[in-house]
């Protein structure tokens, strides 16, 4: 079984008795509840505020290069664009180890601060340095919320659920990218506040909607199956029995549960997580890495610069911009609404290349369609609705892929990390890419980076169905036994 190489090199180190647990399975089978719905909400508030930040950047990009705003110039944007997603990248890598070693709910208090702090900064930027110092700050909270949260909700979500939940929670990012695109389309008209004004508006709506937050957050627990492998089994026990008792529904304490067997290890460093990696879990690191890098490219090359396709090739006023992102953002939130549920009956392994292929082929047509000339803004508009509907479904199940098939004790951590090589291919290099062929003016150019999304989108397809992992119904213990168990 795939990592008992790697548990037997680590047991020598640990204490001899082992601990038998049923709390992974008493938490795969309670039902639906208000306290699901109450993680659900506090916790995935993370993808409502990323997509905040990334539609608000899209919209107001066009209005930042006027003189009375910041004066930036096309490269410019771009840059702080990429400021913003290596903020991202650090801020994953950072808060996931540290989610790993201290907790996930001690990591998305402080990450939520972070959050709070560079988006408010960013309305008060005054130059181009300041602002991609603030977008920077952002940045590191939004990167550090995807490790610490991802694994939060995986770990209390029952089996049977956790695709179609994880998929929804993930598709939240387009409520945020919705409610960005209003936003920026009544701000940045002049008619209720100066374009000058309106824009710093814009970005304090993220602030303020982040402190709405933080009271939900206190309600949250730590994760028992965090708790349970860190020397913490009393603790853990009482949480769950605390859900049961309020939520397990009739019938929950005369359950026969399947045990697990674990030495309470504590921590793994940072060296043995990486020879877990690249060792025993090596096939299932390609894979999720394909498949971050591919969505991260597709989704980072659109977003961060439409706004200025929209204006240079569209001709559409700076202040009509939003109303061009919103159903963009209406698309990839119904994506995995509908789509969701596939992904537990139907199966992680062909949905996942279904998406990924449909995404893909669409992709290619626009690329094909721009070369020419063919699209103008509203028939360009239709094919982002009708691409992001199956590429948010994907860029959601990457993230649920990444958080179930890596053992626990390093879950946060090999989500931080192929969030953040997949994001260094795609996220950073694609705004400044795109910025400059956009810089450039050619119809040829720009079709040349789309056709380059959908190739990476195709690849991916192939590389799910091939190598795909069948997920669906499964305990993430039996998905990925912890490195501390004996199964």
């Amino acid at each position: 079984m795939t990592g008992t190489s790697t548990r037997s090199r680590f047991n020598r180190a640990l204490p001899h008795l082992p601990v038998i647990t049923d709390i992974p399975a008493r938490l795969d089978r309670l039902p639906w509840s208000r306290f699901h719905l109450l993680v659900v909400v506090a916790l995935g508030i993370t993808w409502v505020l990323d997509g905040l930040e990334v539609t608000v950047v899209g919209s107001v990009a066009p209005v930042l290069q006027r003189h009375d705003t910041l004066g930036l110039s096309a490269t410019d944007i771009g840059g702080a664009a990429s400021a913003y997603v290596a903020g991202a990248v650090i801020g994953a890598l950072l808060f996931g180890w540290l989610s790993d070693r201290l907790g996930r709910r001690q990591i998305f208090t402080v990450t939520l601060a972070f959050y709070i702090a560079g988006v408010g900064l960013t309305a008060l930027s005054w130059n181009l340095a300041s602002f991609a110092l603030f977008r920077f700050m952002t940045g590191l909270g939004i990167g550090g919320e995807y490790s610490a949260i991802n694994s939060a909700i995986d770990e209390l979500m029952p089996a049977r659920l956790r695709g179609r939940i994880d998929l929804i929670v993930n598709g939240t990012f387009w409520a945020g990218a919705a409610l960005g695109a209003g936003a920026s389309t009544v701000l940045l008209q002049g008619s209720v506040l100066p374009v000058a004004t309106g824009w710093r508006v814009v970005f304090a709506l993220g602030a303020l909607l982040g402190l709405a937050v933080v009271t939900l957050r206190r309600w949250v627990p730590e994760s028992p199956r965090w708790l349970m492998t860190h020397r913490r089994i009393d603790e853990a026990t009482r949480i769950v029995s605390w859900i049961e008792t309020r939520h397990g529904g009739p019938g929950h304490i005369t359950e026969t549960l399947e045990t697990v067997s674990i030495y309470p290890a504590g921590t793994f460093g940072l060296h043995e997580a990486l020879r877990v990696i690249i060792g025993p879990y090596r096939g299932r690191a390609g894979y999720v890495l394909v498949l971050m890098a591919a969505q991260a490219f597709l989704y980072n090359a659109v977003f961060f610069t439409y706004g200025l396709v929209l204006t240079r090739y569209g001709h559409v006023p700076d202040g009509r911009v939003g109303l061009y992102i919103l159903p963009l953002a209406m698309g990839n939130l119904l994506g995995p609404l509908l789509l969701g549920r596939l992904f537990d009956t139907v199966g992680r392994r062909y949905m996942i290349g279904l998406t990924y292929l449909l995404a893909g082929l669409l992709m290619a047509a626009v690329a094909w369609l721009f070369s020419i000339g063919a699209l103008d803004a509203r028939l360009l508009t239709l094919f982002w609705v009708a691409i992001f509907f199956f590429a948010s479904a994907a860029a959601s199940a990457a993230y649920l892929t990444a958080s179930e098939i890596f053992p626990l004790e390093i879950r946060s951590l090999t989500i931080a990390l192929f969030y953040a090589l997949g994001t260094l291919f795609g996220g950073v290099a694609a705004p400044l890419l795109f910025g400059w062929l956009i810089g450039q003016g050619s119809l040829g150019a720009l079709s040349a980076g789309y056709a380059a999304a959908a190739v990476l989108m195709l690849a991916a397809a192939a590389v799910a169905i091939r190598w795909g992992v069948d997920a669906e119904g499964r305990s993430l213990e039996h998905i990925a036994p912890p490195l501390s168990s004996m199964l």
